[in-house]
């Protein structure tokens, strides 16, 4: 293997890395869309080096080094433990990077095998293509192509690893540099390495900017610090959570990146968290995820320290992120309900909202959704969205929603609700679905369906409604991969 032995890597910032082949590729799933964004057609040999075979002519594959705060500790090196990169391709709008997730070892592997296994290859080709049509920004997927072979996980981390089928997903952005990218470096006391990566990234991602001041340096920062809070706002509004926002799992891009033990909120529920291993604390709960970003940012506004001649220019950065993130929250909820503009006003509308939401096991995609088409204000509308044996409080509810009704003046902003409240959503439980078909009898239609589906998930699409307008069934209230998600790959 190109690359060495998992190991700490001191100075650097990538390795060198082959691929490891799959033994037996086929090409399951492929995105047309990215496809003909990249200039690349579906063909057998795709297939292959897709699935970790020989690269081609110009591929010069490598596994980046990085670092991270994981659940708010610091972890030290961690890397791309089972992500290569394969290269650049050329595209109208700027150049974009390939990265095969599950294809092999890599110098940051540490004790793991860097491969990855059918049911999250799935979730992340689907959530990642769901993502950008629901207008998050987010990595996109190309391809998933199935191994051949038996990989061994334990899902939930309880001691009991069993095998499941392996594969490989090639993911796309326009780079895959993170928070921890920068952090590793000011950790070790590399200041040199520091510096040169962020010149690179910056004349390669961010060529507005110019970072050899501390004025430029700052302006950089500010851009990162929006792009971050722009991001969390949108999963705020179609109600995505995470999982596990570490700083390796945070874009400099302001791009969602490594879809793991995410969810959407299906009952509404700010203190939600689809992870089991934040079941005991909840750090990344929905609810927190605007927090969560401010201590990310901060986090990497200390790394840039060692590069600046005045510090105390850092703290303005993030009180900035704080600001931004607030108009942007509020921007969304005037979205959501159709005001227009949110006035100061409104406040006690939205926050006796979210406690009514909270107080009843409400389908958060679905109430919003049918608010977009209210006549009238009577919470019997919401009959499909109230989950059995929560009944609502139909007082409360209707006086709730004759304030908005009056706030509206009976003419909410329909339009603007119905580009911001989705229809549809990947919900754990239709994931599982798909994930139930491919792995049981090699069966893709279910993720073709639902990949179609959620690009237009704005859309009425009225003959999917009774398939997939749904609350979460019954049976996905306990699984394991509805309810329950690990970071096990």
């Amino acid at each position: 293997m190109v690359g060495g032995r998992p190991r700490q890597v001191p100075g650097k910032c990538w390795s060198r890395v082959t691929p490891t082949p799959a033994p037996s590729p086929t090409l399951a799933l492929w995105s047309t869309e990215m496809a003909e964004a990249l200039g690349l057609e579906r063909t057998d040999k795709a297939g292959v080096v897709l699935g970790g075979g020989a690269p081609v002519a110009g591929m010069q594959p490598y596994a980046q080094r990085y670092g991270g705060h994981q659940f708010g500790n610091w972890a030290g090196q961690l890397g791309d433990g089972r992500a290569i990169t394969l290269g650049e391709v050329e595209t109208e709008n700027g150049f974009l990077e390939l990265q095969l997730k599950g294809a092999g070892r890599t110098p940051y592997s540490r004790t793991a095998d860097g491969k990855a296994v059918l049911r999250s290859s799935i979730r992340e080709y689907l959530c990642s293509e769901a993502m950008h049509h629901l207008g998050v920004p987010t990595t996109r997927a190309l391809s998933l192509v199935t191994t051949g072979e038996q990989v061994v996980r334990d899902v939930l981390y309880n001691g009991n690893p069993a095998p499941e089928p392996g594969a490989v997903v090639c993911r796309v952005a326009p780079s895959f540099i993170r928070f921890g990218s920068f952090q590793i470096h000011m950790s070790d006391g590399h200041h040199q390495t520091l510096r040169t990566l962020v010149d690179h990234t910056v004349r390669h991602h961010f060529p507005d900017h110019d970072v050899s001041t501390d004025d430029g340096i700052i302006a950089w920062l500010t851009e990162v610090a929006e792009t971050t809070a722009t991001m969390i706002a949108h999963w705020m509004r179609v109600g995505f959570v995470h999982g596990v926002m570490n700083t390796d799992n945070m874009s400099i891009h302001g791009l969602t990146i490594d879809y793991g033990p995410y969810g959407w909120l299906e009952p509404f529920d700010v203190d939600w968290t689809p992870n089991t291993t934040d079941a005991g604390r909840r750090r990344y709960r929905y609810g927190n995820q605007p927090h969560i970003g401010a201590w990310n940012v901060a986090r990497l506004l200390e790394s840039m320290a060692p590069l600046l001649d005045d510090v105390s220019r850092l703290q303005p950065v993030l009180d900035h992120y704080m600001e931004y993130a607030m108009n942007a929250q509020s921007e969304t909820w005037a979205d959501k309900l159709g005001l227009g503009v949110l006035q100061e006003s409104d406040e006690p509308l939205v926050n006796d909202l979210l406690t009514l939401l909270g107080a009843s096991e409400v389908d958060m995609t679905i109430f919003f959704r049918l608010l977009c088409s209210v006549t009238k204000p009577d919470v019997g509308h919401f009959s499909d969205a109230f989950y059995e044996g929560r009944e609502p409080s139909k007082t409360a509810w209707n006086a709730w929603l004759g304030r908005w009704w009056e706030r509206v003046n009976e003419e909410p902003d329909r339009a603007t609700m119905r580009k911001t409240n989705p229809k549809y959503v990947l919900r754990n439980w239709m994931a599982q679905l798909a994930i139930d078909s491919a792995e049981e009898h090699g069966d893709f239609s279910i993720t073709e369906e639902l990949h179609e589906l959620l690009k237009r998930p704005y859309d009425e699409q009225p003959e999917h409604e009774e398939k997939w307008f749904q609350k979460r069934p019954e049976w996905a209230r306990h699984r394991v991969g509805c309810s329950m998600l690990s970071c096990s790959s």
